[in-house]
């Protein structure tokens, strides 16, 4: 590509010569007198052409030689720009390899979503299905709680579930629906635990819920009308307490039983109910205290029966104990009668020793001396020799089990000869 441009000029170059060199020639092949002029004018003409040939050739030739500087300098720019092209590449192959990783990943991350949304917008369908379920059956709890009678079941039963939540067992530690009288009357109290010490303490489970139960349809967020309504449900319910508060006081049931404190537990079977009354009126509290009426919740009342229970524990280990304490004393006494006893049986078999030691030595020293001189007359048999004991019964020497022990008689250590 360099070498292109100079062949064409010089072949431009070359014919233009040419062109002037052949006119010179055939100028001078015909020569006369009248053309000479002509043919200076005309060798002028072309010896202008000539320079001027010669002038173009030659701005060609820089032109073409600029060009050629230019399209060098363009080829040396290309291959720098290659060059730093190849080296942008290589430099960023780590960013490009990082590039298509994390591409990768969010095309994971992508699918993964798309997954994760499926199973949420699953998730979502199934709690509006469980919330449709739950309000269902909230709306159905509501309307049978309406009602005096299943509301007082309700309540005994989440009375009966929290007692045996806390260790009490029917018949044995508490009693259901028992009569109690009074000056106040007869009165019936859902429940009464039984205490140590032949006590107890009478817990009634029924509770106003109506009001409360209007009230917590209507939304915290509630305004204007819808929070006054609200307002004066909350205050109906918390009248309505109070007023049940009044009536258990008035019933005694304290008074009934052998041996009680003096107030009645006042279950409340949910601890809503409780705290939205306290958290309206929270003089609540000081008056039921003032009726000897102890308002609990299923928290408190687990508490407090789950004290009972233990304080039952105690009392039964206490008995335990005493009954182990009178054994032992009873165990150690029969034991000192029995150390009598041996002590008597040792002393009589010393006594019987001795006896037989004396028994002997008579026998040895005063008998057979005069039997063995009938040995001449007949010496068929030979009468054996007598022996002493000489061991003695152990005395029982600890002083748990044996009394004081007596100093014992020379003649019990030693044998006397008759």
């Amino acid at each position: 590509m360099d070498s292109v441009f100079p062949f064409i000029l010089g072949v431009l170059i070359g014919a233009v010569a040419a062109g002037i060199a052949g006119s010179v020639w055939r100028s001078r092949q015909t020569p006369s007198s009248d053309t000479t002029p002509a043919l200076h004018a005309r060798v002028t003409e072309l010896s202008a052409q000539a320079a001027a040939a010669e002038a173009r050739a030659t701005e060609l030739r820089t032109q073409v030689t600029h060009l050629l500087d230019q399209q060098e300098q363009a080829a040396e720019r290309e291959r720098y720009a290659r060059a730093d092209e190849s080296r942008i590449l290589e430099t960023l192959a780590p960013v490009r390899e990082t590039l298509r990783t994390m591409n990768e990943s969010v095309s994971t991350l992508e699918r993964e979503r798309a997954g994760q949304y499926s199973a949420l917008a699953q998730q979502l369908q199934r709690a509006h299905q469980t919330d449709e379920q739950l309000r269902a059956t909230t709306e159905s709890l509501a309307s049978a709680l309406r009602n005096n009678g299943t509301r007082g079941v309700w309540g005994e039963t989440q009375l009966r579930n929290v007692v045996e939540a806390a260790g009490l067992t029917h018949r044995v530690d508490f009693d259901l629906q028992t009569s109690i009288t009074s000056d106040a009357g007869v009165g019936r109290p859902d429940m009464t635990v039984r205490l140590p010490g032949g006590k107890s303490i009478a817990v009634d489970a029924k509770v106003p819920f109506t009001s409360y139960l209007e009230a917590s349809q209507i939304p915290l967020t509630a305004t204007g009308e819808e929070a006054a309504r609200r307002d004066a449900l909350l205050a109906q319910h918390v009248k309505a307490v109070r007023g049940h508060i009044d009536a258990l006081s008035a019933r005694s049931y304290w008074a009934g039983l052998d041996a009680s404190p003096e107030f009645v537990i006042a279950f409340v079977p949910s601890e809503s109910l409780l705290s939205a009354a306290l958290e309206y009126d929270s003089t609540l509290l000081d008056y039921s205290f003032s009726k000897k009426i102890a308002l609990a919740s299923p928290v408190n009342l687990w508490a407090v029966l789950k004290t009972v229970a233990y304080t039952w524990q105690q009392d039964i280990l206490t008995d335990d104990a005493k009954h182990l304490f009178d054994l032992g004393k009873e165990l150690y006494q029969r034991l000192a009668t029995l150390s009598e006893h041996s002590d008597k049986l040792r002393k009589a078999i010393e006594n019987t020793v001795s006896s037989y030691n004396r028994f002997a030595t008579s026998l040895e020293s005063r008998v057979l001396i005069t039997a063995r001189k009938l040995d001449a007359l007949d010496e068929s048999k030979v009468i054996a020799t007598q022996q002493q004991i000489d061991s003695s019964p152990k005395p029982l020497t600890s002083s748990e089990i044996s009394p004081q022990q007596e100093s014992p008689r020379p003649e019990d250590s030693h044998p006397t000869r008759l």
